[in-house]
């Protein structure tokens, strides 16, 4: 079966009412988990890591938005469902486009957080520096905790070294051979994001006939304002909403306030 080369999990009891949440770039499956555990008494919740990511399988080969959305129609496929809700973060949400133009009889609605249709050829150069600034693997768990807390900052700059070294941190997990490695596989990364972002996807946004939830985080640097408002321009399906003192990561930094957003828009559609 295709969903053995995945790591997934099914919440809830069976329920017409389905939802699947795709996770961003170097993320995995229970980044969502919060969020679906408050949904999965009403609805049924699909949670997984995508290729190259987590503990699902990392090919050498297949990593553009086209490649994950023919794993998610598979998925779903194989778990017999037919109809549901989309949801996807960042890199998720690029995916989730794609996915959504594809397979349009499969997307009751669909809910992009803080992602655009923009492209951005030379985006992996960021990803590229910054993996190659941490110095995988690592001997011992105090090793990998005292390089985070005291050089990581200083080898790479960002804005917010300590957020972005705690995200890190929560990719690196202990291997057979006792060492720390990365979760995900490092080329599959930088894959991610080139081939995501080697064309932009307007023509996809533009051609969205389900409903359309875009979530952004006030303070986002990812998904700029002025690409926000021209979704809402460009196709009148889409519904967007902004949360204050949110950065990209809206559904971590302020989980009640996109849950209370995401559970009223599912409401307002579920037939």
């Amino acid at each position: 079966m295709f969903l053995d080369n995945f790591n997934y999990s099914v919440l809830g009891a069976d329920s017409a009412k389905k939802i699947v949440f795709v996770h961003g770039l170097m993320a995995f499956a229970a980044n969502w988990r919060k969020i679906a555990t408050r949904l999965e008494g009403e609805y049924q919740c699909l949670i997984y890591d995508q290729r190259g990511h987590g503990r699902s399988f990392k090919p050498d080969s297949g990593y553009a938005p086209e490649d994950f959305a023919e794993d998610l129609n598979k998925i779903t496929a194989e778990l017999g469902w037919t109809k549901f809700h989309l949801v996807g973060h960042s890199m998720g949400g690029r995916n989730a486009m794609v996915f959504a133009n594809l397979h349009p009889n499969k997307v009751q609605t669909l809910t992009i957080e803080d992602m655009g249709p923009d492209s951005d050829p030379d985006n992996y150069k960021y990803y590229d520096e910054m993996l190659n600034a941490v110095p995988t693997p690592f001997a011992s768990k105090e090793e990998m905790k005292q390089f985070f807390d005291t050089k990581f900052g200083l080898v790479f700059k960002a804005k917010e070294p300590q957020i972005l070294g705690q995200f890190l941190q929560s990719n690196i997990e202990q291997k057979e051979d006792g060492r720390y490695d990365w979760r995900f596989s490092k080329q599959a990364i930088i894959d991610c994001v080139k081939l995501g972002h080697v064309k932009d996807r307007w023509p996809e946004v533009e051609a969205f006939q389900m409903p359309v939830l875009l979530i952004r985080g006030q303070n986002s640097q990812v998904l700029k304002k002025e690409t926000f408002d021209k979704m809402l321009e460009v196709n009148p399906k889409i519904t967007g909403v902004e949360i204050a003192g949110a950065g990209h990561w809206v559904h971590y930094e302020k989980y009640e306030q996109f849950t209370t957003e995401l559970h009223k828009f599912l409401n307002l559609h579920d037939a």
